[in-house]
């Protein structure tokens, strides 16, 4: 946390300074430099946030956003400095802006509980994160950001309920991916905004994308006033924090991000897409650089401008960590991309001449050794799986965990889904009928839709689910990166009912009626609900979020959305509810 001392630091260099301007040792820098509005009229355009809360604690953050007339003057004091080395430091000093933090219980500030300072610095972006420690359980809180004439927008917070029984009665849950800027309007963010009683906002990655202006669903970005920044496609620290700024700029987003704490974790887009271990599929090594610089770089302005704790300083990577409510439960959330997952198989890796390989596909997946989550991070979540007391075991992750196999003619959109049913019926009531070509279709194996997913790391979602089982815990997986929303009953290969998934739709991304404009989105979603066996409800058309209840009798899904994002007047509909019971581990109609 922010010490009164780096705010008595910060303003000794600055009385140096003047100091050194005064006695003509910087006269050249002019007289600005001596004037009380060096920042001119700076403020606050990217709201404020708070995030990772716990019982005791919160981390509250701000931007500072420079003034053109203070740009000006740091341009000039830099311009000197090049002729007179010595005012470097002072200079240095000189940009750092220092804050007041406050934290109170009551919006007006009248009970402050907490205060402190703390320093907004041109190395972090002008970003600023302070960990308020020292806060009651389960407990509301105000806070906002002071610096000479500025004051923040208020923020509302809210620390976790103490680890006892009874301490949260209930938990509620606004589930979130996949907001792509220019792809549409944050409606779903500002929708979610207006919900008065929730614990915490969980998103599960792509908070941005990394593409260029004419990249990814853009084709309408112009239209809408939200073309991407910077233009090019992101690699570096400064296009990185620049698309963080451009993102933060949505009202809808600060609405939300001022009315309850985040908790957040990355997926591909904040680096690249399909990100693994050791590279992504949107990053060229050739003409991009090395791929741990890039990561780097990603990760680096994802800290500064996400209200999220280091877990271990030192490790910006170990993003993964677990947030108890009461006992209730306990959220613990992956990174299913940067620490630990072997590069994604594909399916032409497995298709020649003769077809696709289906025995060698199968062996491949089947190999122990490939991992998604890594050693380090599937010890972790065991251990904390192990400890927890909590009803309900919650994963905060990316991909879909449901065992998604589709027939691959479908796949590979041989066959649409409504004709590949039909092809059914034929065969159910006039077998004589079907051509050859048309046997060959149903006749084709089913495979997983999505080899990105857990699909496409078999074992490894063997070893989760078997952690689950043999400690009895009652598994939730929460799920984004597809678009769409899913619910799936979780079995193990031998057929044992684990645990369900529920996965939110994007924010902004388009789905699946994107990819199968042909395909009628209700009938799709309907045929797809009949040839995935553990698939319980899908819907592939609709932005919106996810709504989790969990109390000590049910852990409720409720699929929120809006009618569009391509205009900033929308409807607002629950499109299904759903939920599990403790013990039952399969998904219930409510």
């Amino acid at each position: 946390m922010s010490t009164p001392q780096e705010s008595t630091s910060s303003n000794d260099s600055r009385r140096n300074f003047i100091r050194l301007v005064a006695t003509g040792g910087a006269a050249t820098l002019g007289s600005f430099a001596l004037g009380g509005c060096f920042f001119g009229e700076s403020e606050f355009q990217h709201g404020v946030a708070s995030g990772d809360p716990l019982a005791d604690r919160v981390i509250l953050w701000t931007r500072v956003t420079l003034s053109p007339e203070a740009l000006a003057n740091l341009a000039a004091a830099d311009a000197k400095v090049s002729r007179n080395p010595a005012l470097a430091a002072h200079v240095q000093a000189l940009k750092n802006v220092v804050l007041r933090w406050e934290v109170a219980l009551d919006e007006h500030f009248r009970r402050k509980v907490r205060m402190g300072v703390t320093t907004a610095s041109p190395e972090r972006d002008y970003t600023v994160k302070v960990d308020v420690d020292g806060l009651r359980p389960g407990t509301t809180y105000y806070y906002r950001f002071l610096g000479r004439d500025m004051v923040s927008p208020t923020g509302r917070t809210r620390t976790l309920a103490p680890l006892l029984a009874g301490a949260a009665p209930a938990v509620k849950l606004a589930v979130f991916s996949c907001s792509n800027y220019p792809a549409g309007y944050f409606n779903v963010y500002g929708e979610a905004a207006k919900i008065d009683d929730l614990d915490a906002a969980v998103h599960l990655g792509d908070f941005i994308y990394e593409y260029s202006r004419t990249g990814y669903a853009s084709e309408r970005a112009a239209e809408l006033g939200r073309l991407s920044e910077p233009e090019t496609e992101i690699v570096t620290l400064d296009q990185y924090r620049r698309r963080h700024a451009q993102y933060r700029s949505d009202a809808d987003l600060q609405a939300l991000c001022a009315k309850v704490p985040l908790i957040a974790v990355w997926d591909d887009h904040e680096s690249a897409n399909d990100a693994w271990r050791d590279g992504a599929e949107n990053h060229q090594p050739a003409t991009e650089g090395v791929w741990q610089a890039r990561r780097a770089a990603a990760i680096r302005a994802y800290y500064e401008w996400m209200p999220i704790r280091e877990v271990q300083p030192g490790r910006p990577e170990r993003i993964f960590r677990s947030f108890d409510f009461g006992t209730l439960l306990s959220l613990h959330m992956l990174d299913t991309r940067l620490i630990g997952r072997d590069q994604q198989m594909s399916f032409e890796s497995f298709t020649g001449a003769a077809g696709f390989d289906g025995a060698a596909f199968a062996s491949a997946l089947a190999n122990p050794s490939r991992q998604l989550l890594g050693g380090e991070q599937t010890a972790w979540l065991q251990n904390q799986m192990a400890r927890s007391s909590a009803t309900w075991q919650v994963l905060g992750q990316q991909v879909l965990m449901g065992r998604m196999n589709v027939p691959a003619p479908i796949l590979f959109q041989q066959i649409g889904v409504s004709g590949y049913a039909a092809l059914v019926q034929q065969a159910q009531t006039a077998p004589a009928t079907l051509t050859a070509t048309e046997l060959a279709i149903l006749q084709a194996p089913s495979v997983p839709y999505n080899l990105d997913a857990w699909d496409g790391y078999a074992v490894q979602r063997e070893t989760v689910l078997a952690t689950a089982r043999q400690l009895n815990k009652n598994l939730v997986v929460l799920s984004g990166d597809t678009h769409n929303a899913w619910a799936n009953n979780l079995a193990d290969l031998q057929g044992a009912a684990v645990g369900v998934e529920f996965a939110t739709s994007s924010v902004s991304s388009p789905g699946f009626e994107a990819i199968f404009p042909t395909e009628e989105p209700t009938a799709f979603a309907r045929g797809l609900e009949a040839l995935i066996g553990p698939l319980q409800y899908a819907d592939t058309s609709r932005r919106g979020f996810l709504l989790i209840t969990a109390t000590p009798q049910a852990c409720r899904a409720d699929w929120h959305y809006v009618s569009t994002v391509l205009n900033r007047s929308y409807t607002s509909t629950i499109g299904k509810s759903l939920r599990t019971l403790p013990g039952e581990r399969r998904v219930v109609a409510v």
